[in-house]
């Protein structure tokens, strides 16, 4: 291994060279406090960022054991020292020396969820940051002496300001990780007392603009406040501060398994209540105000989506007897309406594993969510093939187990059908489900219920291989997170507009990659997509995320990566219009 002497050596060298001399630093250098990996050189200044890993020994480093002795521990803390390196960097870091990128260093850091990144990585041994860097150029020529000082000088500093624990603001370190174990250690109560969902008091959901994710300033924000009727006490796994000291509990919304309704008139807070269960599937950054919005992990946001391929889907529980024969009960569509598309959403999510499905009327097909009397009176049922998911929400739990949360603001039709109701009133809950059935009964529907017969099942699918093509041009495998909402898997676009649970590039950038590692190691012609997706998580379990890079070595760069969920990964496969498919037996 070189040591840092060469570094600087190798640089004066190819001060002034042409770009492609920066080649020549590739490879390991030892440091005082730490080793430096330049693991890839991009280009020409243009390019993609050159990768480097910084690996800090543990000696130097000295982080606590008890902040990553299990999983949940080690996820938070590699998160904090993600933000933490991420902010030091934007303090001592001048971004800009030169050409295209010259000066820029950056690292996955993330938004308001903590999620698994490649980013950092913390062993007992040692800990490490993936960086970006763009190598200093004018023009198309090396700058040396400012990649000296990039490498040489600042990489030490952001090393000694943000990964050595004895210089870090211990106390904020210490509670970030101990509140992302305290909103796990709620997420694992759900199940057992009968919730999916729990909202705190005093959680702030607005967000401060449709363009920010940050929340809404307090003096500008209703904090939230459980109704008394669904008031629930959480235990949580650390102390956290009260009114009169520590307290290790949480008082909050308790959102009941079965049919639950979100009302309320306009602009008082119904989507914005369902914006933050559907978030809080994922763990959040303390001063969030929705860390301790906590949803049970298998929650679906579901929605109608016009022009969306569907390849062999049977929605037979919605949409049967077409016109002219077409079959439903294995549905291809190249451009789905918006109740086809909203049928196969459902059905897709449900054969994945999904539990709990949210869904918002104002993001529906209006066909598809309720036909009511006097429709039902005008277009005879025989005329017409869609069962509305009014008549199926009940049966989705009575005989599948699976809840639904529903926003609906214009059809009081779900009175009928609901098992909880909350009224959002000034951005606040109220409990409203007797006074709602008080409702049904003075002002009965008169409508028909319209499924002909009893959800028995849901029809398993087997994903072909030969359907998932990862080539362009000369490359086996080209894929590409060009945006949060769009991959580009070998030559065909995935369009993930309206996957609304997807809140990171580097989660859309890990399922491009995450496609391909199933396709390429579990689609055997057998398996289930859902057994496909099962074996994929857990080989990341087991591997890591790393694992997704398609050139994966132990000593690799493997990008700026983030973990998605399955109901993520499969939603992009859902959507690859060269995807084949076919069905095989069927799922209880």
């Amino acid at each position: 291994m070189r040591r840092v002497e060469d570094l600087r050596r190798i640089l004066s060298v190819i001060d002034g060279r042409g770009y492609k001399a920066y080649k020549g630093i590739q490879g390991s250098y030892e440091f005082p406090a730490f080793t430096l990996y330049v693991d890839h050189v991009q280009g020409d200044p243009f390019a993609s960022p050159s990768k480097v890993r910084v690996r800090v020994s543990q000696v130097v480093a000295g982080l606590p054991d008890s902040l990553f002795h299990d999983p949940v521990r080690c996820l938070a803390l590699e998160d904090f020292l993600a933000r933490k390196v991420h902010a030091t960097i934007r303090r001592l870091v001048r971004d800009r020396r030169g050409t295209g990128k010259s000066g820029l260093i950056a690292i996955d850091a993330g938004g308001q969820e903590v999620l698994e990144r490649t980013a950092v990585v913390v062993t007992p041994q040692w800990v490490e940051m993936r960086l970006s860097v763009g190598f200093p150029a004018a023009g198309r020529r090396v700058l040396g002496d400012q990649a000296e000082k990039m490498l040489c000088h600042e990489l030490p500093q952001i090393v000694d300001s943000s990964v050595v624990w004895e210089n870090q603001p211990q106390q904020e370190g210490e509670g970030f990780v101990a509140c992302v174990e305290n909103q796990e250690h709620i997420r694992r109560q759900l199940d057992a007392l009968g919730l999916i969902a729990f909202v705190a008091d005093g959680s702030i959901l607005p967000r401060e603009s449709g363009a920010s994710d940050c929340p809404l300033p307090p003096d500008r924000a209703i904090p939230f406040r459980a109704p008394d009727a669904l008031r629930i006490t959480m235990e949580l796994a650390n102390s956290i501060p009260g009114a009169s000291g520590p307290v290790n509990f949480l008082s909050g919304m308790g959102i009941p398994q079965g049919v639950t309704l979100i009302v309320g008139g306009g602009y008082h807070g119904k989507s914005t209540l369902l914006r933050a269960l559907e978030r809080g599937v994922y763990p959040h950054i303390s001063g969030d105000g929705r860390e301790y919005v906590v949803t049970c992990p298998d929650a679906v946001k579901i929605r109608a989506e016009d022009g969306r391929r569907v390849e062999q889907v049977d929605i037979s529980p919605f949409i049967d007897e077409l016109p002219y024969g077409r079959p439903t009960s294995a549905f291809c569509s190249d451009d789905a309406s918006g109740s086809t598309s909203q049928a196969a959403n459902i059905i897709e999510a449900i054969e994945v594993g999904a539990r709990v499905l949210l869904l918002d009327e104002d993001t529906s097909a209006t066909n598809f969510m309720v036909r009511d009397a006097r429709m039902q009176a005008l277009v005879r049922k025989e005329h017409e093939p869609i069962t509305p998911f009014l008549d199926r929400v009940r049966e989705f739990y009575g005989q599948l187990g699976i809840s639904t949360v529903l926003v609906m603001g214009g059809c009081g039709d779900y009175f009928d059908v609901a098992d909880t109701v909350i009224m959002m009133r000034d951005y606040l809950p109220y409990e409203v489900t007797t006074k709602a059935k008080a409702v049904a009964q003075s002002y009965p529907t008169k409508r028909r219920a319209e499924a002909a017969s009893p959800i028995a099942q849901i029809t398993a699918r087997v994903p072909l291989q030969e359907s998932f093509d990862p080539s362009r041009g000369r490359r086996a495998v080209k894929i590409n997170a060009k945006s949060k909402d769009l991959i580009l898997f070998g030559r065909e676009p995935i369009a993930l507009n309206f996957v609304e649970q997807l809140v990171d590039l580097s989660q859309t950038r890990a399922i491009g990659y995450a496609i391909h590692l199933a396709a390429k190691r579990f689609m055997d012609g057998h398996l289930t997509l859902h057994e496909v997706l099962v074996a994929l998580e857990q080989f990341l379990n087991c591997h890591g995320l790393d694992t997704l890079d398609p050139f994966h070595s132990d000593e690799r760069h493997p990008g700026a990566l983030a973990r998605p969920r399955r109901y993520e990964i499969a939603a992009a496969i859902n959507r690859l219009r060269t995807l084949r498919m076919r069905q095989r037996k069927s799922l209880k």
